[in-house]
């Protein structure tokens, strides 16, 4: 096919959450990449924090597939242009296999990606054969790579587990628990306000996932650990040209519809720092499409709103940054004066949060906020909301998600609310959008390339005008 690209690809998957998909995906793509291969890593379906770990091991920006969120032209699109300049492409599905709708089994059937099953198999033994057997044939056309054994306990082990497999040929090799020494300190130190765990005991968690790579010093030391340990298996051993028994075509994808200049000649700025980091990089790439000019701060350490035309506030953490974002009056005050002047702010999820007047800790704490946005909101300690979302926004339709440990009660006028997808299961209430003054917020997390004209009319341009103007 004229204009197709061919390249090895792997679809990272599972049984289950848990099971060391993140770290095995990261660990190949680190092992690749410092014998000077080309990696191009994406994660299926809505996630902020695994992809800071791909990147790092990449050293390529990492995005976001998902057919229903992105869409299945964006993915095509964003497939190709990686085979084009990549000798591997690794995508890391999402909870297990088969789970969700779309799952990561779609994807794969749809883009003809071969399956790489991750087992967690640290109480398992010959049971792995009937595990891989019913990951491998529930679906019938399933594209299939093999199965990695994680978090092995010896070579003795090993070999039950490879003797449970009907076909050899699915062994790829037993991974084993990797530790670092300075992991317990490292992991405490990165979020002392929220302890950090780990079940895969190289990379830790915390409530709404991994902690960040930047977050700590040896990030770059633990990848390497994992794909050292990688590069003893049959997996990590494969040389290059055996790669392409994974090699996969891509067809040339059609040419996306133009995104209208509605931002032109404005300047929106972005926050951006331990406090607010859950940035998709299609979601900046987006605002550029749209003619803006990007420029990012950080509401812990900058003095003031840099001159800008509209703020976007994205999630985060802002319930680990309590006392600093208090604290910081210069900010609070430019944002004050932003506001008053009616320029636009889209604060969403974390961004949000720190608007309120107040927030209650996990521990009972109470802690004052911005103030920006009347009403207070209170951490959980289990998961509050969680799924696909979509939000009309003057007759125009963002998709994203919704992911969150707090909830809010405010009396601002609520302007509209998300719908859950047909696919999603029965409608639910729906993330408010609130609406005060010349600020728009919500919990909602919005995948801005589903809709560059609602994004533009949140960040306070029409958004309606002539198709022409693209």
């Amino acid at each position: 096919m004229a204009g197709s690209v061919c390249c090895p690809a792997i679809a990272i998957a599972a049984p289950a959450s848990g099971q060391g998909k993140t770290t095995v995906t990261a660990a190949l793509a680190r092992l690749h990449a410092r014998q000077g291969r080309r990696v191009r890593v994406f994660k299926c379906g809505p996630d902020f924090l695994d992809p800071c770990w791909h990147q790092l091991a990449s050293g390529a920006p990492v995005h976001q597939i998902d057919l229903w969120m992105t869409g299945e032209a964006d993915i095509a699109q964003r497939l190709h242009a990686a085979a084009r300049e990549a000798d591997l492409i690794l995508i890391e599905g999402v909870m297990g296999l088969f789970d969700g709708a779309p799952s990561l089994a779609d994807l794969a059937q749809r883009f003809g990606l071969p399956v790489l099953a991750v087992v967690d198999a640290s109480a398992m033994g010959a049971t792995l054969g009937a595990v891989v057997h019913g990951l491998r044939h529930y679906r019938a056309g399933l594209p299939w790579a093999g199965v990695l054994a994680n978090r092995v306990a010896t070579e003795r082990h090993a070999d039950l587990l490879r003797a449970g497999l009907n076909d050899p040929a699915d062994w790829l090799g037993a991974l084993p628990r990797v530790q670092l020494q300075a992991q317990a300190q490292d992991a405490a130190t990165a979020a002392p306000a929220a302890p950090a765990r780990s079940r895969a005991g190289l990379l830790p968690e915390r409530h709404l996932g991994l902690v960040a790579a930047h977050e700590l010093a040896d990030g770059l030391a633990r990848l390497d650990a994992a794909a050292d340990a990688l590069a003893a298996t049959p997996l990590g051993r494969l040389p290059p040209h055996e790669l392409q028994r994974w090699a996969v075509r891509f067809a040339p994808p059609e040419r996306p519809e133009p995104v209208p200049p509605l931002l032109q000649g404005r300047t929106v700025a972005v926050a951006d720092d331990a406090a607010f980091c859950f940035i998709y990089r299609a979601n900046l790439d987006t605002l550029e499409a749209l003619g803006a000019r990007v420029v990012r701060f950080s509401p812990l350490a900058d003095a003031a709103l840099p001159p800008c035309d509209a703020v976007w506030l994205p999630g985060g953490y802002p319930e680990l940054h309590t006392e600093r974002l208090a604290g910081h009056t210069g900010m609070q005050a430019s944002l004050r004066a932003h506001v008053r002047a009616g320029r636009a702010v889209w604060a969403e999820c974390g961004g949000m949060m720190a608007l309120f007047e107040s927030i209650t800790l996990a521990d009972g704490q109470h802690r004052p906020l911005w103030g920006l946005l009347p009403g207070r909101v209170a951490m959980q300690k289990r998961l509050a909301a969680l799924g696909p979302q979509q939000l009309d926004v003057d007759g125009h339709v963002l998709r994203g998600h919704t992911f969150h440990y707090s909830t809010c009660d405010s009396p601002a006028p609520v302007r509209a609310r998300t719908a859950r997808p047909a696919h999603a299961g029965p409608p639910g209430p729906g993330e408010a959008l609130y609406r005060h003054g010349s600020i728009h917020a919500s919990y909602f997390h919005a995948w801005f390339p589903s809709s560059p004209r609602a994004v533009a009319a949140l960040l306070g341009a029409s958004p309606d005008a002539p198709r022409e103007a693209a």
